[in-house]
């Protein structure tokens, strides 16, 4: 089961998932969001990337491009409203992903509870 993580506690999230240590041992450990939104979207609204890498892969390329990610780092999946993220995030699991999560309410939640300036749409 895919714990959903409520915009309003990812913060407490990040600081859970901070990594520590040499310089490449913090860019290893870095958390993740993957952004699985299409890319009109990303141009219409997107997060800043502050304390965690920003990737952005449509849904529908994922397997394709699993490999640009890593199994070994926490990563928060987002799309617009939470649907599409979740399917991801399913998807990564039994890939043999062991820390992923779905930011519930996706990028809508996010503008709503983490950044204002973040349009809805």
């Amino acid at each position: 089961m895919i714990e959903q993580l409520p915009a309003s506690e990812f913060s407490a999230w990040l600081r859970r998932h901070a990594p520590s240590g040499t310089s490449s041992e913090m860019r290893a450990g870095t958390p993740v969001v993957l952004d699985v939104r299409e890319p009109w979207e990303l141009q219409t609204a997107s997060v800043k990337a502050q304390g965690f890498e920003l990737v952005a892969i449509p849904m529908r390329e994922v397997p394709a491009r699993l490999a640009e990610l890593d199994a070994g780092r926490p990563i928060a999946c987002l799309c617009h409203h939470g649907m599409r993220s979740q399917q991801v995030a399913n998807y990564l699991q039994q890939q043999g992903f062991t820390q992923v999560v779905n930011l519930a309410g996706g990028i809508d939640a996010w503008s709503s509870a983490i950044d204002p300036d973040v349009p809805r749409y």
